[in-house]
């Protein structure tokens, strides 16, 4: 790109729904929805995790991150997606736009690696279930979580470095919500193989190998599971995995489907779709809006603390 004049960006454009102004009211209305149903459900298993001393277990202690990590990425990437949606011209600053793309790489990373650890939780506490308060000690399952924050933002850091140093030229019109890496790319005039690559390894170590555990995890439950004698027995157990499992499906169906496609320079910069935007849009807001619901409609324990703590609140 030598001897090409460059504009120096300093501020991108959201397109969002500009091109479906007959749908972007409807739009506003649902993901407001959503996002208030996000932050009272999360907050709730957040609050009853912390308060019932019944809780206190590694499942719930992972469960509390997954739902604090919800409503982080829910907060920075929402309310824009809401002013998108009634304004005409969305504008938002290069520094702004680079912070939101780490937070949204880091949350996202994170939930990958935060939800192999709850594999491995749901495996040892079926399979090894006579060692499960050795193996899983307070230690063991607080640094499990803090493997999956810190390598969660290393990856984000690394990500976001390469992708704010590639020069922007004149066309700072973003075709999405939020400042996705991917929709950020397409503007960059200069050499992306580096930003491929790196999102290709980043791919393999964040998807690829987290469901290969999570897979690994779940073949060893599963046949612990057919052992058991009774049938009631196999149900109980398979009724502890099958939240977390559920929202497994639902996390990696979609996250594949956003991140896991082949990339190229070229397709990178292709036009984008928006069947893409939705999709972006069900990750980023029907996922978080999913999880306290599939984790709490069938789980007892939750049901009678979120009871508890409200006739206490009431007997005050």
């Amino acid at each position: 790109m030598e001897g090409t004049n460059q504009t120096i960006v300093t501020e991108f454009v959201l397109l969002g729904l500009s091109n479906y102004p007959k749908i972007k009211i409807i739009f506003f209305v649902l993901v407001l929805w959503m996002y208030l149903i996000i932050l009272l459900g999360n907050g709730v298993l957040i609050i009853v995790s912390i308060y019932d001393s019944h809780l206190h277990t590694p499942m719930y202690f992972f469960l509390g991150n997954l739902s604090f990590l919800d409503i982080c990425y829910t907060t920075f990437t929402v309310p824009l997606t809401l002013d998108s949606f009634l304004t005409l011209r969305k504008t938002i600053s290069f520094s702004s736009c680079a912070i939101q793309m780490f937070l949204a790489f880091a949350m996202g990373a994170t939930e990958c690696v935060l939800l192999s650890m709850m594999a491995f939780d749901r495996y040892v506490a079926i399979c090894k279930p006579l060692r499960y308060p050795v193996i899983m000690s307070k230690g063991t399952y607080v640094a499990m979580a803090s493997v999956s924050w810190v390598t969660g933002v290393l990856n984000s850091v690394v990500q976001t470095s390469l992708a704010v140093r590639l020069p922007f030229c004149a066309d700072n019109v973003i075709d999405h919500f939020i400042c996705e890496i991917l929709a950020v790319l397409k503007l960059a005039c200069g050499n992306i193989s580096i930003n491929v690559l790196s999102m290709a390894g980043s791919n393999f170590i964040f998807l690829v190998i987290p469901l290969i555990s999570i897979t690994i995890s779940y073949i060893f439950i599963l046949n612990a599971i057919l052992r058991i004698p009774s049938t009631e027995g196999r149900h109980k157990a398979f009724s502890t995995c099958s939240a977390h499992l559920t929202v497994v499906i639902i996390f990696y169906g979609t996250i594949f489907f956003m991140y896991a496609k082949p990339k190229s320079k070229n397709s990178i910069r292709a036009d984008n779709d928006i069947t893409d935007k939705f999709i972006t849009l069900f990750y980023s807001v029907v996922t978080p809006m999913l999880n306290p619901i599939i984790y709490s409609l069938r789980n007892k324990d939750v049901k009678a603390a979120v009871k508890n703590i409200l006739n206490q609140k009431t007997f005050h």
